[in-house]
Formats: C-alpha cells, sequence, structure tokens
C-alpha cells in the first residue's frame, strides 16, 4: 500500500503555507515552509494517455522524459565519437603494497590529437576473472586519491585549494592521497570490486567560461560559440565523459563491462545521476548527498533551489533550465522522473543528516515517487513508505539511506555501497 504520497493527484499536503512569492530568495530549513506543490506522474504520458505496461513504459514515456530532460534540465549531448583511442599509459600488477593491480589508460574523447584526454585511474583485485567495477569522477585528479608516487599528476586546470596541495590552477605535489579519507580503495578491491576513476576537469573545466574550454567546442556547429539553450551543460559533459570511460571498461577483459556501477558525489552525484538515466549500460546508479538537480524534488524549494543553482553555476545546466527559476511548478518534470529513468536497473539514494542544503527528506520523496516505475517493470520499489530512520538503511532495488554527518564521503558509505552491489548485482543478499 502506498503512502498519503500515492498518486495520481501527487498533491502534496507537507505546508501550511501558501506558495512562495515569486522574487523570494530566504533558504527553506523547516518543513513548515516548504510549499505545496503537485508533481508529474511519471506514469502518465504529456497527452495524458495512461502508461500501464513495461511496453508502452519503454515505447512512449520514457521517451518522453528523456527529451524533457535533454530540453530542459540538462541539455542535449552528442553522440559518442564514432572512433575512441585508449592508451593504457602505466600498468602494475603489484600496486597497494601487492594487494592490486593499477591501470592508467588515455582515453583521447575526440579525434583531433590536440583534444581533451580522460585519464582513467582503475584498481582492481588479483584475480583470473573480470570483475565487478565502481566508475566515479573525482573533484582534484587522480592523484588526490591514494598517495601513491606512480599515478600521473593531473594537467588540466584546477580549483585553486592549499589544503589540497592546488596552487594557481595546477597541481603540486602536495595533492597526493589529500582527498584519501574518501576513496578507501583498499578496501574496495579486497571486498573484490574494482574502482576505475577519473577527474571531471578533463572534461570540462568547472567554471564558466562560456564553454571556451574542455569537450564543448569539439562539438560546435560552424559559427558557433556555446551551446544552444537546450544543448549540454557541464552536468551532461561530465556524464557523457563518464560514457567514454565505459567504452573502455567494456572492452577491458580485466573488469566485466555488464556489472559497472555508476557513483557520485554532490554536483558529481548529480552527474551520476544523468549518466545512468542517458546510458542504461551502467549496471546500477549511487548517487551521494547530490541534491538539488540531482535526487532532491525541485518543487520543494527546501535548501539549494534551482535559482540558487542557476545563479552559482551558470555552466552546470542547459540554458533552458533558466526558465524555472523561482518558477519550478512550471517544468515539465521533477527529478523522481530522473530516478524512474533509471529503472529497472538498480539505484540507491544516500543523504546526511546535516546535508540540509541537498534536503535529505527531498531525496528520498524523489525515490518513494519513482518506485512505481519499478513496479511497473515487474522489480522491487522502494521498500518505505515513510522515511527511514537514521543509519537504518532501505537496501531494496531502488534503495535510500541516510546517515549522520555532513555533505562528505565516508568510508562507512562505501560499505554501504558494496552491500548495495553485492545484493544487486552479485546475488549475496542484503
Amino acid at each position: 500500500m502506498r503512502s498519503v504520497f500515492a498518486f495520481p493527484c501527487l498533491l502534496l499536503v507537507l505546508s501550511a503555507t501558501g506558495m512562495l512569492h515569486a522574487q523570494q530568495e530566504q533558504v527553506i530549513y523547516d518543513e513548515a515552509d516548504v510549499p505545496k506543490f503537485t508533481l508529474p506522474d511519471p506514469l502518465v504520458a504529456a497527452d495524458g494517455t495512461k502508461i500501464e505496461s513495461a511496453q508502452a513504459w519503454n515505447e512512449i514515456r520514457r521517451p518522453e522524459l528523456m527529451g524533457l530532460f535533454e530540453k530542459e534540465v540538462y541539455g542535449k549531448s552528442p553522440a559518442a565519437p564514432e572512433k575512441i583511442a585508449f592508451e593504457v599509459t602505466e600498468s602494475s600488477d603489484d600496486a597497494l603494497g601487492g594487494k592490486a593491480r593499477r591501470r592508467q589508460v588515455a582515453i583521447r574523447l575526440t579525434d583531433d590529437p590536440e583534444g581533451p584526454v580522460l585519464n582513467l585511474l582503475v584498481y582492481l583485485p588479483k584475480t583470473d576473472q573480470p570483475v565487478p567495477t565502481f566508475m566515479t569522477l573525482n573533484f582534484f585528479g587522480n592523484a588526490s586519491i591514494q598517495d601513491d608516487p606512480a599515478i600521473q599528476l593531473p594537467q588540466s586546470w584546477l580549483r585553486n585549494s592549499t589544503d589540497k596541495g592546488v596552487d594557481n590552477h595546477k597541481a603540486t605535489e602536495k595533492l597526493r592521497g589529500a582527498s584519501s579519507s574518501r576513496w578507501p580503495v583498499e578496501m574496495i578491491v579486497e571486498n573484490g570490486y574494482g574502482l576505475a576513476t577519473a577527474y571531471y576537469g578533463d572534461i570540462d573545466p568547472d567554471f564558466d567560461d562560456k564553454f571556451q574550454n574542455g569537450i564543448h567546442p569539439y562539438f560546435y556547429e560552424e559559427g558557433q560559440t556555446e551551446p544552444k539553450p537546450d544543448q549540454w551543460g557541464s552536468i551532461a559533459a561530465w556524464a557523457w565523459g563518464m560514457s567514454r570511460a565505459l567504452d573502455y571498461m567494456q572492452q577491458d577483459n580485466e573488469i566485466d563491462g555488464s556489472k559497472v556501477i555508476v557513483m557520485g558525489h554532490s554536483r558529481l552525484g548529480k552527474t551520476a545521476l544523468w549518466a545512468g538515466a542517458s546510458d542504461p549500460r551502467f549496471a546500477a546508479v549511487i548517487s551521494n548527498n547530490s541534491g538539488c538537480g540531482g535526487a532532491a524534488l525541485s518543487r520543494r524549494r527546501f535548501g539549494e533551489s534551482v535559482k540558487r543553482i542557476n545563479t552559482s553555476f551558470p555552466h552546470w545546466f542547459c540554458d533552458n533550465f533558466t526558465k524555472y527559476n523561482h518558477n519550478e511548478d512550471a517544468c515539465p518534470v521533477d527529478q523522481h522522473e530522473l530516478i524512474a529513468l533509471i529503472a529497472p536497473r538498480p539505484c540507491l539514494v544516500c543523504s546526511a543528516v546535516e546535508d540540509r542544503w541537498a534536503d535529505p527528506h527531498g531525496e528520498f520523496l524523489s525515490a518513494h515517487f519513482a518506485s512505481p516505475v519499478y513496479e511497473l517493470l515487474g522489480v522491487e520499489g522502494l521498500a518505505a513508505d515513510e522515511m527511514p530512520k537514521v543509519d537504518e538503511p532501505v537496501l531494496s532495488r531502488l534503495g535510500y539511506v541516510i546517515r549522520p554527518g555532513k555533505h562528505d564521503v565516508l568510508k562507512s558509505d562505501w560499505e554501504r555501497y558494496m552491500q548495495f552491489a553485492d545484493a544487486h548485482l552479485l546475488g549475496k543478499g542484503n
């Protein structure tokens, strides 16, 4: 039985207040201030047709939703290049003190020899069998995840950070291992999983330069100087780059290309969700603290709003998304439908109690309202009608977990990720 939030009306009686004033800038951090809103039903097509079968979902509603997210939120990405070059630039079978194999792979993202190169770092357990592997982007370059002198320092633009060893937007030796607390590589490998990661700035630098650097200019039409209003922003570009990494992983016989889990945190959690929705080759999807434009419902306006995110990071989404600044109800989609696009594949949404900016309750509600699509497709949806208690994870095929703490990735998060993957990709049970 579904909860009080059930379809079809989807009128969320979450507040006694009226709608927010169109120009209100105050950040909402109180459930009493969340406006009433109605969510679009993922199982009703734009023409009013009810979607009542897997065939109707796959042939009618899913393509319709994909088109709306491309046009109105993330922007349409180009097709994969017809040819893509991979080069293993470094390899060791005695990494991590002999516990793992390490591979470093240069992936050319265009046919231009001077074009962007995605540098993929891969750690694999020592086994003769192809291994399931987590694919995720990182914020400060591959060398930041592990204090391993063999890892190549990033050459791309980096956000300045004294703590991370970035000076004048360039990596220094101090960068090595600076983010290792988020990357328990040895634990991942010991549990039988591979880890593949790449620096997101190799694809597109994370600053608003009107898309003059990074991957975008290589796909401009003659005379074009920036993406059209419905063409890819940076999140879509990063997701596109993750698919190019998957291109490589699916031809590497050390990796089980049918069991690649895409995972991301924060803005890269948004990216992981869009990558998983737009590329069904990813076997499972995990978002961590992804918030607005990720797992959180936009119509709640809780924490970071559409206006705030488009103002602070105008390059992340397509320009059409700015139409919904202080106008979320006019958007034809909301984030529960993004999660629905991942169905029937496993998807885990992760929140943190103190990360109110990312709206943990809104992240849970997105999973809740995506659940009917999972059920229509004949698999388990979210096994919770109410938001679970802290540290009581719901690891159903569409799962949700909230833990104590702040906006971060912890070792305990990775334990949950592997528990989830064990259950839904390897059949080991919860």
